[in-house]
């Protein structure tokens, strides 16, 4: 049975890891709650990291790749920069909010 993973509510109580190998494996057990990325206000223009050069993956829950239209990327991406998240955050939470729309409105969900 996979053990559950513990919420955290502020980023106070994400400790200094000596290692990425240590940062792993406590971002493997600790999830942040959906209150904690609206305690950030949109990032100034100018501040956001350059893109990177290198891609730290970590093993997926499940992946899957989406084509969609560059304009449309573009657009997620600025209403996501907008917000203070990654656009692949901001896109996993509409289509995790269209499903449970979906759900309630064929009665799977009451």
């Amino acid at each position: 049975m996979a053990k559950e993973r513990i919420e955290i509510k502020s980023w106070d109580e994400v400790p200094s890891f000596a290692s990425e190998k240590e940062e792993q494996k406590w971002w493997d057990e600790h999830d942040i709650s959906e209150e904690l990325p609206e305690t950030f206000g949109p990032v100034p223009e100018g501040e956001l990291p350059s893109p990177r050069e290198k891609t730290i993956t970590r093993p997926p829950k499940a992946a899957i790749s989406v084509r969609m239209e560059r304009d449309l990327v573009n657009r997620l991406k600025a209403l996501a920069g907008k917000k203070g998240i990654g656009y692949q955050t901001l896109l996993r939470q509409f289509v995790a909010d269209r499903v449970y729309e979906e759900e309630k409105r064929e009665g799977i969900l009451k």
